[in-house]
Formats: C-alpha cells, sequence, structure tokens
C-alpha cells in the first residue's frame, strides 16, 4: 500500500506557506493566514482569502497569523490551516494519508518541534518530519550538503533571519533573529508616521518594501506614490516617497540582519570559514530579494553574496529533493518525534 503515500513537503512560514509535491514543484504558495469568526470561532478562510480581509474586516471577524517569529502561536488554527492546505493540495477525493516534511526555524526548541509533528498528524498527516530550514533552503539553493565543504546559508523570511554554517550534512553553526520581512515593514510603518504624519497598513508598507526599499543608498532613487490616513485630519492623504528614505528608515533592522551574519562567520572554524570565503554566501527567502542586499553583505562582511535562484521557494524545493530522497537524509538530518 505504501505506494500510493503521497508525499508533501511544507515551507510553514511566519507570511506565507508553500506546499511542494515532488514530480510537481511548488503546487500552493499562499499568505499563513487564518480567519475566524469571532461569535462562534469557526474558522471561514484561509491563505489567500483570508489574507484579503486583513484589515477590512468587520470587527466580528478577526485574521489570524498563526505562526509567529516562525513558531505556532496558534496550535488549533496552524492545524486547521494545515489540514485545509492538506486537502487543497491533494484533491479532496483522495483517501491516501500524506508523509510530509515541514520546515521549521534553526532556533526551535525541541517543545516546539513536537508541536509542529503533531500539528501535522492531526492536520491528517500520516508521518511528519521535520528538518531545520537552513538545510533545506541550503538542499534547495542546489547547496552540495554533504561534501566536507563549508557553506553558508542565510534565509531571511518573514519572521525569522536563521545564518547558517553547514558541512558534511550538519549545521556547524547557526543563530536564528527574529528580524525579518515583517520587522521591515514595521519600520517602513513607524517612519511614514514619523516623518510624514500618515497612517499605512501592514499591505501598503510590502508594497513600498517591494517596489522602491533597498538595503543601500542609490544615486537613482525610485519613488513612489504612498496613500494612507493623516494621523492630525484623520482624511484619507498621499505623499512622495523615495528608496534612500527607506533605506535609512529600515537601517536598525538591515544593521541586526548583519550582525547575525557576523555572529555566525566569528563561530566558524578556521578551515570552514576558507571555503566560505571561496563559495560566498547564498541568500534564500523572500525577503532577501530586498534590492542590493547582498551588496550590503559584501560591503559589511567582506565576503561576496548571492542572491539563491528561485530564492522564494529553495526552503520548499528542499522538502521536496528531501522527501525523494528519504534514506538518504533520514541518517543526518531528519529529527523525528
Amino acid at each position: 500500500m505504501g505506494f500510493f503515500t503521497p508525499k508533501l513537503g511544507i515551507d510553514l512560514g511566519t507570511a506565507n506557506t508553500l506546499v511542494f509535491a515532488p514530480g510537481k514543484g511548488v503546487i500552493l504558495n499562499e499568505p499563513s493566514v487564518v480567519a475566524v469568526s469571532e461569535q462562534d470561532n469557526k474558522i471561514l478562510a484561509v491563505g489567500n482569502d483570508a489574507k484579503e480581509m486583513i484589515g477590512r474586516t468587520p470587527e466580528s471577524i478577526v485574521a489570524y497569523r498563526p505562526m509567529r517569529d516562525g513558531v505556532i502561536a496558534d496550535y488549533r488554527v496552524t492545524e486547521a490551516m494545515l489540514s485545509y492546505y492538506f486537502s487543497k493540495a491533494l484533491g479532496k477525493w483522495n483517501i491516501w494519508k500524506p508523509e510530509v516534511m515541514v520546515s521549521v526555524p534553526a532556533g526551535v526548541t525541541s517543545t516546539e518541534r513536537r508541536a509542529v509533528i503533531e500539528a501535522a498528524i492531526k492536520a491528517g498527516a500520516k508521518n511528519a518530519y521535520v528538518v531545520k530550514e537552513p538545510i533545506l533552503a541550503a538542499i534547495g539553493a542546489g547547496i552540495p550538503i554533504h561534501e566536507a565543504q563549508g557553506h553558508m546559508v542565510v534565509d531571511i523570511g518573514g519572521g525569522t533571519t536563521d545564518v547558517a554554517v553547514i558541512s558534511l550534512g550538519g549545521i556547524v553553526a547557526s543563530t536564528s533573529v527574529k528580524v525579518a520581512g515583517n520587522k521591515i515593514d514595521q519600520a517602513i510603518i513607524d517612519y511614514v508616521k514619523k516623518t510624514f504624519n500618515l497612517a499605512i497598513g501592514d499591505k501598503t508598507a510590502e508594497q513600498i518594501k517591494v517596489k522602491i526599499g533597498s538595503a543601500v543608498f542609490l544615486e537613482e532613487e525610485l519613488e513612489m506614490l504612498v496613500k494612507g490616513r493623516d494621523y492630525l485630519t484623520g482624511l484619507p492623504r498621499s505623499t512622495n516617497i523615495k528608496t534612500n528614505e527607506i533605506v535609512k528608515a529600515i537601517s536598525r533592522e538591515l544593521r541586526e540582519m548583519i550582525k547575525a551574519i557576523k555572529d555566525v562567520l566569528q563561530e566558524t572554524p578556521p578551515e570552514l570559514a576558507a571555503d566560505i570565503i571561496d563559495h560566498g554566501i547564498i541568500m534564500t527567502g523572500g525577503s532577501s530579494m530586498l534590492r542590493n542586499l547582498p551588496e550590503l553583505v559584501y560591503r559589511r562582511t567582506g565576503v561576496k553574496a548571492q542572491l539563491a535562484k528561485d530564492a522564494l521557494y529553495c526552503v520548499a524545493k528542499g522538502t521536496g529533493i528531501a522527501l525523494n530522497h528519504l534514506n538518504t537524509y533520514k541518517k543526518t538530518i531528519i529529527t523525528k518525534r
């Protein structure tokens, strides 16, 4: 019967959840959001449908983000979200329980890891394996992780920045900081409030980051018309914002990310440090796509950094590859319950 067991890889992120089916690729990429009605605590919508509701809901509907800083913050909602994704990925006529592999941040505790496994089993998985994100990101980015060579991966998502040096299939040195895409968005919101007396929402902040954001100052700035609500009059108003203002606004967050990278480099054994100088730093995750971030890393550490191909999908792809070669990977990277 084992032949029929479907396999799914899940990149359970703070901002987005991606589902990867071996042989098919990333079949689902939706926000990690669940809309719940307050009266009867019923789950109304998951993913894209729920994100549409954020900031636009009547008071009786609450949009939850069940993952905080890459870890399950709301257990019941996470379970509901997973079971929704399982059925969406497998089709409603499917009767076989899937084997799932879920990514977790490098810094998770064993309790948090068990919570992920239990949520997956309760949501309908036959088996659940959890693997640390930097390792999956490295596999997905095409790094040969089993060689006796040091590779550094910096995975920047919505909730966490994971930095790890990987050699012989294991993590040699790593750190995880809770500064990533969400904190950058928040910094932009704060800056626009302080500078222009304008209230903007999370979605607008994210748009500003993507459209005109940069990690280093630009000679030729991009600009954008930003619309929001005036704090004084309470009326809608719009203003122009330029790239270099955003660079200033998010400098503290960027500094913390760079510090995480430096901390791990300082813990790295000298032989592996030499390898990292040769191979450079590989950057994965959605937030590593911020303009010129690899350039900033190079300026601050002296080590060349490059964006992985399909940075947003590296972790999800890694889960798919690891699932396809479960037996090779079981020995080194998988922690079962």
